[in-house]
């Protein structure tokens, strides 16, 4: 299935709960699995993401998509289910925002280089290594599963300095709630 018949959901914001929950492991794929990662590629495509966690779109299930071609890597977009960290190297502080974020973008020290493994969506045993900002994606994502949000990382006087913005994101996101 490619992201063309993925339909792109509405990327969930800062305040839903969703995006604290820690993402339920995969135990089978089904036609349904299928059609999230299409949708996950569709959206995170739609909205020029490196990668897009399921939880995002409202789904908590260990799942990610990742567009190598937003690193400028000729690669097609693809996922992991049930990703694990295998191994980190280095250190290096680069600018990062999130989907959940808009408009926030902060320094955030990140491994150099990560290797994680998981399944692909033909439930075939998938161990990617990336560097740069393809390795940045894959922490990103990966954390987004454990509902670890990337101003976590921040100190409290930055959070403190963004709270303003934070709790509009939060008022936006209980309007879309209703």
């Amino acid at each position: 299935m490619s992201p063309d018949t993925g339909t792109c959901r509405r990327i969930l914001l800062y305040g839903n709960p969703i995006l604290r929950t820690i993402a339920r492991q995969i135990d089978k794929i089904t036609p349904e699995i299928i059609q999230l990662i299409a949708d996950l590629k569709a959206t995170m495509i739609r909205r020029d993401g490196v990668g897009l966690a399921a939880n995002q779109i409202g789904a908590p299930v260990a799942i990610f998509a990742l567009n190598p071609q937003a690193a400028d890597i000729d690669r097609p977009p693809t996922c992991l289910i049930n990703p694990q960290i295998v191994a980190t190297e280095g250190n290096i502080e680069t600018e990062e925002g999130c989907l959940s974020f808009p408009d926030i973008f902060e320094v955030l020290s990140r491994p150099e280089m990560v290797i994680v493994k998981g399944v692909d969506d033909t439930g075939k045993e998938t161990r990617l290594e990336a560097t740069g900002l393809l390795a940045r994606a894959i922490i990103h994502e990966y954390e987004h599963l454990q509902g670890i949000l990337f101003i976590d990382h921040l100190s409290e006087v930055r959070r403190k300095m963004l709270a303003s913005r934070l709790k509009e994101l939060q008022e936006e996101e209980q309007k879309e709630c209703g």
